[in-house]
This record gives structure tokens, sequence and C-alpha cells, in this order.
């Protein structure tokens, strides 16, 4: 966790003089937060790096000259500094994350600078020593799953549920999860704190590079095996029971835990409606979003798994559910599904 009384030196990177007056401006009101200067691309960013030394990098993923991607894989071998990004509605997002990015946000909607410079600042404190990896992650291609086998037709029938929640760091992380799993898992729910517009994006990026069906989950839709749904950003999802079966509801709502979607919303959800058997798995991100739904998920019978320490990009959400006693078993974002599996072939 970064020291309170030390300020977090931020590098804004964006080839716009209006978005770097904007990003400079915005989060120098912040108290925790002091601009250790601008570049205006990629390139100019790498000549001054060593001079500024930031702690936190802003950048966008389509730069002339070098793009965002090409920057972060020429950066982080060098640097361990963690970026967020600031992008326009743009799917190369995603291969960034993989690149090595910490975090995105969204380029703002007229008339939302505001909100857009809260979340900023936000994400910049949370990313203030945060793990890097050393070595970015080679781009993951459609197909790269790891081919796990099927349950099968022998796995019990009665219904299992899967729970899953995510923040800062979590799309590569919860990518590592779900291509480990085999295309008949039992019905799995994700949140994932995540800008409007990118859910849809992300999920199907997911399908593309997993075994099971990912989509943007829906009001109404079933939770059946073989099926992963993804909260749609702005909307809470939450999981509703009609006898045997399961829907998920997807309402606007209030904010839960300060986020929508709210890793809580649909734990505590699953604690209330869930009468079969159902598993809670809580990975990186700031904050405590969804560790007191998932102790209520135990204490109703769920099998709870938290991502370890070394493994998180942000150790927060996964900690505050380890000490409030949460999580029955840590383990790496990599071994999480083999732990999974386990629980799930010893029912």
């Amino acid at each position: 966790m970064w020291p309170a009384n030390k300020k977090i030196r931020v590098m804004v990177i964006d080839d716009s003089l209006l978005a770097r007056k904007l990003i400079t401006d915005g989060l120098s009101r912040s108290p925790r937060i002091e601009i250790a200067g601008t570049a205006f691309n990629a390139q100019d960013a790498m000549s001054k790096i060593g001079q500024m030394r930031p702690d936190v990098i802003t950048c966008d993923v389509e730069m002339p000259g070098m793009s965002g991607i090409e920057f972060l894989k020429r950066l982080l071998p060098k640097y361990q500094m963690p970026v967020i990004l600031v992008s326009a509605l743009n799917l190369r997002v995603f291969d960034a994350l993989s690149a090595g990015a910490v975090d995105f946000v969204r380029k703002p909607e007229p008339g939302k600078n505001e909100e857009f410079i809260k979340s900023l600042t936000l994400k910049v404190i949370s990313a203030a020593g945060a793990k890097i990896r050393s070595t970015p992650a080679a781009l993951t291609q459609p197909g790269g799953s790891l081919n796990a086998p099927l349950l099968g037709a022998a796995h019990p029938k009665e219904q299992i549920i899967i729970g899953l929640g995510a923040s800062t760091g979590g799309t590569e992380a919860t990518l590592e999860v779900l291509k480990r799993l085999p295309a008949d898992i039992p019905g799995m729910l994700i949140v994932q704190h995540m800008p409007t517009g990118f859910t849809q994006m992300y999920a199907e990026r997911l399908n593309r590079l997993c075994q099971m069906e990912v989509r943007e989950a829906k009001h109404g839709d079933e939770v059946r095996r073989g099926l992963a749904l993804l909260a749609p950003a702005d909307f809470q999802m939450r999981i509703v029971r009609s006898g045997t079966r399961y829907t998920v509801s997807c309402m606007n709502g209030q904010k839960v835990s300060g986020h929508r979607p709210s890793v809580d919303a649909l734990f505590f959800s699953m604690a209330e409606q869930v009468r079969c058997k159902m598993v809670g798995i809580i990975m990186t991100g700031m904050g405590r979003d969804g560790a007191d739904g998932l102790l209520q998920m135990r204490k109703n019978g769920a099998y709870t798994i938290g991502q370890d320490k070394e493994s998180c990009v942000v150790y927060g959400m996964p900690m505050v559910a380890q000490n409030i006693g949460a999580v029955q078993i840590q383990a790496s974002c990599e071994n999480i599904a083999s732990v999974l599996l386990r629980h799930l072939n010893q029912i």
C-alpha cells in the first residue's frame, strides 16, 4: 500500500494538448498526487522517464509513432512502473492490459469530465505500488485455452453455481482462471469493475479465448452449465431463484460498496437466493467490494477461494476477505482453476 504521506508522482502521456491539460489539471486537485511531467507521444515519454521517475504513468492506447502496446513492451522490462490506459472505446485496450498495463479508464464523453477525473484519480491511487509483471505476457491469441478435460456426464447432476469478482488487474487474472476451465463448467457469474462500453468487448474476448461460452449478461438470462455471464457495466447483476431455475437480474440501481456493478451485490444475492451448491471466488482489486458478500456466502455453505497476495496486482479485496474469515483457501490466479476443479470433482 502506498504511504499516505507520500505524494504519487504521475507522468501524463497523450498526443492531445487538450487531453494532457484536462488530466494534469484534474489529477493535480488531489492532495495525494503530484504531476511529474507530460509527454506528447511514447517516444517523447521514453526520453523523459529516466529523469522524471514517475510512480504511475497514464497513456493512450492509440498514439502516433508508437502505440501504447509497443510502449509497454519497451517500458516494462526496464522500468517497473504501473501504467493506466486512458482510451476511447477500443478493443486494443485488452491487448495493452495483456502487455502489462494495470488498469484503464474511458476517455470522457461530453459533459462527463468530472466523472472521468474522479475515476482516474481513484485508479492512480489504486495503481501506486501495484505489482507489475517483470516480463509482459505474450498477447493471447484465439484458441489459446488450455483444453481442460470435460467434467462429463458422470459429474453430479445437482446444480452448482460459481460467482467470481475482480477489480484492478482482474481482466487478465480472470482470463488466467477461465482459460483453464472446461467447456462444461457449472454456470458462472462474473463481476469485473469496468467502464461503460467495455464489458461486451471483454466478454467477446473471453468467449474467443476460453472453452466455455462467455457473454455479457442480459436481464432474465438463465444460469446454466457451460455459460459464464459477465455483469454489464453500470448495472447491478444479481441472481434470482424460481424453483430449481436460476436467472440473473441486471438493473441500474444504486451503487453497492461504491460500485456498479458490485461484487457484493452479486455475492449477497447468491447467499440469499442459491439453494444448490455454490462457489465464490474473489480476486485482485483495491478496496473491499465482495469481501462481506463472500463471507455471507461462506456462512451459507459456499466453498470460497481468494487470490493470494503474491499473484495479485493489488491485494485489497482478497486481503479484506481473508482477514474477515470469508476465504477458505488462497491460491494464485494460475492455480485457482485447479483448486476449483478439485473441489467440483469431490462433490
